[in-house]
Parts: C-alpha cells; sequence; structure tokens
C-alpha cells in the first residue's frame, strides 16, 4: 500500500469540486422542506458505498464491454468540463427530477446527487492516474465532509449565505475546469501511444 498525500489531496479536491456538496446545500434544504427529514448518515455511507462498489466495478465493466480506461477518462474528462462549466457560469445542463416517491435520503440525495453520473465517471478517470488506495481515502474524506454539511446545512447557508455558496461554486469550477484540461491531455497522449 502506498499512501501519496498529493494523490490523495489532488483526488478529494476533484470529487469535492465534482459532488459539489456545498452548491447543492438550497437542493437539500428544499427536499428537507418537503420530506420533514433527511437521513443524513443513511444518505452519506450508501453514497461512499456505491462510489467505492463502481471505483472497483466499474473497470471490470468497462473490459467486458470492451472500453479502455484511458478511453473512459476522455469522456470522464469532457463530463467534468461541462460540470465545472455549469458551475462557473450558473447554468444547468443537467437536471434531475426531484420528485420521486422513495426516500429522499437514498434518491435523489445519495443517488444521483451526490453519487451521480459526474462522480463515477470521475473515479474512473481518476483511477487511470493515481492508485486505488488514495482514492479510497479521498472518497471516506468526502463522505465525511458531506455528513457533516447534510447535518449542518441550514447552519450553513445562513453563515455563508447565497453569495457566498456561489462564490465557492465558481472557485471550484475553475479548479475543476483545470483538472477536466489536464485529464483530457494526459488519457489523450496515452490513447495515441496505445493507437
Amino acid at each position: 500500500m502506498q499512501l501519496n498525500f498529493k494523490e490523495i489531496l489532488t483526488a478529494f479536491m476533484v470529487l469535492f469540486a465534482v459532488i459539489d456538496i456545498i452548491g447543492n446545500i438550497p437542493i437539500i434544504i428544499d427536499l428537507r422542506k418537503k420530506v420533514g427529514h433527511i437521513q443524513s448518515e443513511k444518505a452519506s455511507i450508501i453514497a461512499g458505498v456505491i462510489m467505492v462498489f463502481f471505483l472497483f466495478l466499474g473497470k471490470t465493466i468497462l473490459s467486458f464491454l470492451g472500453v479502455g480506461v484511458n478511453s473512459f477518462a476522455v469522456a470522464g474528462a469532457f463530463i467534468l468540463f461541462f460540470i465545472a462549466l455549469e458551475m462557473i457560469l450558473g447554468i444547468t445542463l443537467y437536471k434531475q427530477d426531484e420528485n420521486t416517491a422513495m426516500t429522499a435520503s437514498v434518491f435523489p440525495l445519495a443517488f444521483p446527487l451526490i453519487a451521480g453520473p459526474g462522480s463515477l465517471t470521475t473515479l474512473l478517470s481518476l483511477r487511470a492516474e493515481f492508485r486505488i488506495e488514495n482514492i479510497i481515502i479521498a472518497v471516506i474524506l468526502n463522505v465525511i465532509i458531506i455528513f457533516i454539511v447534510l447535518k449542518t446545512s441550514a447552519k450553513i447557508e445562513r453563515i455563508i449565505g447565497q453569495n457566498g455558496i456561489n462564490i465557492i461554486r465558481k472557485v471550484f469550477g475553475v479548479i475543476l475546469l483545470a483538472i477536466a484540461v489536464k485529464l483530457f491531455a494526459h488519457n489523450i497522449k496515452a490513447l495515441f501511444e496505445l493507437a
């Protein structure tokens, strides 16, 4: 097991930006108003399990489909790019239907709001570049942050305010955009070397 602090920090920052739990506070508060109570522990644990499960199983599924990790990482870089654009420009390219009869803690909160297409694609993109144990630690750290934010979402919104949330989204959007470009460049180069 080779722990690398730089890899853990980078993977943590990428996942934190993609999951965008701070930017999702208004959605979380809206869900809380609709359903009355959100089980923060349940939502955090389920989201973490989905992400770790996909981290291990995702590569096997891709191999079965005949898709390389580098190809998937390039596709993931495009998704990260568009998520970053959403965050920076304040637009919505991908809309989720939040009205559901299922438990709000699992759907849509744990999946697909936290462990959604962006974060699952990101995990496999990161796996193409980083060691798996470093990514798992980054996922666990994110799950802890998610739990804290879910527990204190109303207080955070009062303290930071809507303008603060918007600033945080834009800053992480720019970071995510830079990471998407790096991910694309690294994996497209690897694809051309394999060809």
